[in-house]
């Protein structure tokens, strides 16, 4: 993860179909990302999105 990300942990993304997803923009503020995330929602209104926070490590999956 990029310095750049680390410093903006709060993700708005766009769930798309087939469990697929991509992230639309980075905050450092969650409020900042939930009102860009109204905006989103006025502009698209058939498109699906969440906020996240991207802590940025991975996580480990146990067998």
């Amino acid at each position: 993860m990029s310095y750049h990300q680390r410093l903006h942990p709060w993700v708005i993304i766009r769930l798309l179909s087939k469990m697929q997803r991509v992230v639309v923009a980075r905050f450092r503020k969650r409020s900042d990302a939930e009102g860009h995330l109204q905006a989103l929602k006025r502009l698209m209104p058939d498109a699906e999105f969440i906020i996240i926070f991207d802590h940025g490590e991975p996580i480990e999956e146990e067998f």
